[in-house]
């Protein structure tokens, strides 16, 4: 038997398989075996060639825009920067990954138009997997559907998900230290549902033998599953409703009834038109939103501050980022920082390098000569 057969029926027995506390830990090692499986299956595509399309990535951030063929990416694209990319009324219209630059606020955001997804990319149609591999490098997955196909929405997630892709949520607090003997020990957090026997299976099935695991928040198998194999990426994401100048009055809350029923907001999804480029500002400001930049503006010495060409970081990041990224021998000559804006007490606070900056702060840093 071969492995996608295996893969198969093993998908088959849990889907036949009645949740409950006791089967729970049986289901552990079904979905163990399941994901340890499709990493087989992958490795052995991925040994025969292909491989991503290994696009550089530039600028501040880099946004990835996923979508079946022919919604309207490239259209898009083409409308929220000077990519030029090739447009055609037709499936498969674009061959390769087109990127382009979205300017905004001072920041330079790369947007990748991938090749639309077609159902099967995770299992390597269409291309698939180079698709997806350019997606795992983004920083923020924009969704784009067409108005009248709301239900692409359920078969992309699917995609991302079987290639290892976790949607907004947090990496599931899973800690495994191997030991030499004494078997499995489990420590878990008040919340954490599962007990200790289907943890337990679900290790072993992952080749431990002697571990200490701490589980320090309340997961389910598949989160635990994905915290014990340690190689799934974790993405924000944000709906476009594309095509939404042609929906009529009276369709409207057809529309919002399928958002609901896949617990996406009608209100934080983005109705726009790429054709006839309306929403994109609002689309552009959730962007920003969504990447957490902010724009730190520099007093540098003898030219005060510079409100043209802001330094663009994240949302958390300190003194210490903004000497990192802007490079030079910062770093090493870092005497005191002062800070003028949100996350000073006062203007020309005087802050060290562990200092949390915020948007639109005004940075000066005092170096030795």
């Amino acid at each position: 038997m071969g492995l996608e057969e295996e893969i198969q029926e093993l998908e088959e027995e849990i889907a036949n398989t009645p949740y409950n506390k006791s089967t729970e830990a049986h289901i552990g090692r079904l979905k163990s075996k399941l994901a340890e499986k499709k990493e087989k299956l992958e490795q052995q595509a991925s040994s025969g060639g292909g491989g991503g399309y290994g696009v550089e990535k530039h600028g501040d951030a880099t946004v990835a825009l996923v979508g079946f063929p022919s919604v309207g990416k490239s259209t898009l694209l083409n409308a929220l920067t000077n990519a030029e990319s090739e447009t055609g009324a037709y499936e498969f219209t674009t061959l390769d990954v087109y990127p382009g630059m979205l300017k905004h606020k001072g920041a330079n955001i790369q947007i990748l138009d991938v090749p639309g997804l077609i159902e099967g990319a995770a299992g390597g149609r269409g291309g698939g997997k180079e698709v997806l591999s350019v997606v795992r490098t983004a920083d923020l997955i924009v969704f784009l559907v067409s108005v009248f196909e709301i239900d692409q929405y359920d078969r992309l997630r699917k995609e991302l998900y079987e290639n290892k892709i976790r949607l907004d949520q947090e990496p599931p607090w899973v800690n495994i230290r191997k030991k030499g003997k004494d078997g499995i020990s489990v420590n878990t957090a008040s919340d954490v549902s599962l007990d200790e026997e289907t943890i337990k299976a679900v290790l072993r099935e992952h080749g431990y033998v002697n571990a200490d695991v701490t589980v320090g928040a309340d997961v389910d198998i598949d989160q635990l599953v994905d915290g014990v194999m340690d190689n799934r990426v974790y993405l924000p994401s944000l709906v476009a409703v594309n095509k939404a100048d042609l929906i009529e009055p009276d369709y409207l809350p057809t529309v919002e009834s399928e958002l609901e029923e896949r617990d996406i907001d009608p209100d934080e999804a983005i109705f726009i038109s790429a054709e006839e480029e309306k929403g994109l500002d609002s689309l552009t400001e959730r962007i920003w939103d969504e990447l957490g930049l902010i724009r730190i503006y520099m007093d540098k010495p003898g030219r005060g501050v510079d409100y043209e060409e802001p330094l663009i970081l994240r949302e958390g990041d300190t003194v210490d980022d903004a000497c990192e990224k802007l490079g030079g021998s910062f770093d090493e000559r870092f005497r005191f920082a002062r800070v003028t804006g949100p996350s000073a007490k006062h203007d020309e606070q005087q802050v060290g390098r562990d200092h949390e900056l915020a948007d639109e702060d005004v940075l000066r840093i005092v170096a030795n000569r």
